[in-house]
């Protein structure tokens, strides 16, 4: 999980750098195609070897997902960069949340006060700014909802496919739905809108680069989120997403952010304590167990 958190934060810095040349949309497109480019080769090399028999749940967490990267990426061009990042990782408080009253998992009260805690450091250290229009909120809600839904799912479906598959089935997601909707706009006259219908823009000269390592960043931070969910428990995993945030805040400072202040390194000090006590229940667990 900290690979995969450290994976979605280069992608960020990347997305964060191509902002003034494309859209939600494009962007959506062109981190999926480059993740298809990488990946279908590696399964046509190296077959899976897999349970199968979840068509429906591989095509809900391929939408779940896609719908999650949507409003992602709508929230950081459109919103401060923090906010919208605290939208996003409030996916471990609705992961918590949902396992608890729709699966009826619950780890203890440490746990708990680790998902509170790096909640908590990720407040402190993103400052989220709250008087915007309603519609960025919401956007940002849905974000952390179907991001949280899309986690779950990935846990169900550990069981029954190569981690790869369950990667793919993001990736088409993700290429399909700004595909058909080019089509809309260049073949049905629908104006573009920047975020779900949209026009087609080739890159230029270095956005190549960021282009390429947007895609094959967010493929790497993919894989190993698919590893973690589907190696335990979803609620348990979740917490060291809040790592993704540290990651951030030191790519953003190579991007030209300024040094984090007294209130963000309290934030990070939250957020590895999360991390901390997760670890120590774990190999609690694990001692018990033997």
């Amino acid at each position: 999980m900290l690979l995969a958190a450290l994976g979605f934060s280069v992608m960020g810095g990347a997305a964060k750098s191509l902002k003034e040349s494309f859209n939600a949309g494009q962007l959506v497109f062109y981190r999926n195609a480059v993740g298809l480019i990488f990946l279908v080769p590696g399964l046509l090399i190296k077959p899976p070897v897999q349970q199968g028999g979840k068509p429906l749940g591989l095509a809900f967490r391929g939408l779940m997902g896609t719908l999650a990267l949507y409003t992602l990426v709508y929230c950081i061009l459109h919103i401060p960069l923090g906010t919208a990042m605290s939208y996003n990782l409030t996916s471990a408080l609705f992961i918590a949340v949902f396992s608890y009253f729709l699966l009826g998992e619950f780890h203890g009260n440490r746990v708990a006060l680790a998902v509170l805690l790096g909640f908590a450091g990720m407040l402190l250290i993103y400052k989220p700014v709250m008087h915007l229009p309603w519609y960025y909120h919401l956007a940002g809600l849905i974000s952390g909802i179907t991001s949280a839904i899309a986690y779950l799912t990935v846990n169900r479906l550990a069981k029954y496919y190569d981690p790869r598959v369950i990667v793919l089935s993001f990736l088409l997601g993700g290429f399909i739905v700004p595909l058909i909707t080019m089509l809309v706009h260049y073949f049905g006259g629908v104006p573009t809108d920047g975020l779900f219908i949209i026009d087609f823009r080739l890159p230029v000269g270095l956005e190549w680069a960021w282009i390429l390592l947007m895609g094959s960043a967010a493929l790497f931070g993919q894989y190993f989120v698919t590893r973690a969910y589907g190696a335990d428990k979803a609620g348990i995993v979740s917490v060291f997403g809040y790592a993704n945030i540290i990651y951030s805040v030191f790519i953003g400072m190579m991007l030209g952010d300024a040094f984090p202040d007294w209130m963000s390194w309290a934030g990070i000090f939250c957020i590895i304590s999360s991390g901390v006590i997760i670890t120590l229940v774990k190999r609690k667990t694990a001692v018990s167990s033997d």
